[in-house]
């Protein structure tokens, strides 16, 4: 049994998946940095992380707590002042490595401050973070990233903290889904899913799926983070994304569209990426299909709630409940939003 670890309003381990991402702009740039939560949370993300380099840093989350409503969470090295701090002025949880903070005292004192607020903590390791004594003895590897991460772990036990979630992340995608496979058999804390520096959009967004959606699939992982070099906004699209390819998250309009071949007479691929960005953001469990043409286009749309496929002259618009339309090929496009329309409201 995973144990449950909340993270403000959201439950890690409760048998849904959060979605996370980063600000990239400076904490104490209080209205840059709320603004830009407010579009991480407008996409669906679920809990935001922050860097907290300074103590300009630590003391403007109180305010940006106050102005956003998804939990904030701290992200603090080489500092346990700063780890306090962040937590006594209104984080929501703190990421930390016990390695880097300080002497045993330090890091008591912030584990002392953890429990005092009730807050968790996130601990872990990367392949950038193994301690030498571990890659001396297991090399780079899963079982050094594990060691690595359960060390960590076990230094916040011994101060008696139980809220914890750990990650061990690679950017190499099969060690990434080894090292998670390895801690979810030595460990029943959530587990936090990343391919770490997994690069920009589109590199970033396979190797993520690649990595993540395997573990998924293998029924590990209770909250993850595409990490890529892009807006992170595209973080959380690309996050949601996974977790629908997964079976995870029903509550979405699904579009099937054509790869399109030389039989395709109108523009299927545009008008298949103008109705994906119409539909992003609708929660709303609906299957949508932009087809080519009438050799499988018909079929595949009736299984549909709305379907297009394209003719010479015409497509054919099928809805259930309604009878195929046959629209001239130049007023298509339009009938088709006006019945998107009235589907998602």
């Amino acid at each position: 049994m995973i144990r449950k670890v909340r993270v403000g309003g959201a439950l890690l381990g409760g048998g849904t998946i959060a979605v996370q991402s980063m600000t990239t702009v400076k904490t104490s740039d209080v209205d840059r940095c709320v603004a830009q939560i407010v579009s991480l949370q407008d996409a669906g993300c679920e809990i935001a992380r922050v860097a907290v380099a300074d103590e300009a840093d630590a003391l403007a989350l109180r305010e940006v707590t106050a102005r956003t409503r998804i939990p904030v969470v701290a992200d603090v090295h080489f500092s346990a002042r700063l780890a306090v701090l962040a937590v006594e002025n209104g984080a929501h949880k703190l990421r930390i490595n016990p390695g880097n903070i300080g002497d045993e005292r330090e890091i008591a004192r912030v584990a002392d401050c953890l429990k005092a607020h009730h807050i968790p903590v996130r601990v872990g390791s990367n392949t950038g973070s193994i301690e030498k004594e571990h890659l001396k003895k297991y090399g780079r590897s899963a079982q050094a990233l594990v060691e690595s991460a359960l060390a960590n772990v076990a230094v916040l036990e011994r101060c008696g903290v139980e809220d914890i979630v750990v990650s061990v992340k690679a950017s190499d995608v099969p060690l990434t889904v080894q090292a998670y496979t390895l801690l979810r058999s030595r460990c029943d804390y959530p587990l936090h899913l990343g391919v770490t520096e997994a690069g920009t959009k589109e590199t970033g967004v396979i190797k993520s799926s690649v990595g993540i959606g395997a573990l998924l699939l293998a029924g590990i992982g209770e909250t993850i983070r595409v990490s890529l070099s892009a807006d992170p906004v595209e973080e959380v699209y690309a996050g949601h994304a996974i977790l629908r390819a997964c079976g995870l998250e029903k509550d979405y309009v699904e579009v099937v569209a054509c790869p399109t071949c030389g039989r395709c007479r109108y523009d299927c691929i545009g008008l298949a990426a103008r109705v994906q960005e119409r539909v992003r953001g609708v929660r709303k469990k609906l299957k949508v299909a932009v087809m080519g043409c009438v050799v499988n286009g018909p079929g595949e749309a009736r299984g549909c709630d709305l379907g297009i496929a394209g003719g010479e002259e015409y497509c054919v618009i099928m809805q259930k409940g309604r009878e195929d339309e046959r629209i001239a090929k130049q007023d298509a496009e339009r009938v088709f939003f006006e019945r998107l329309g009235e589907l998602i409201g």
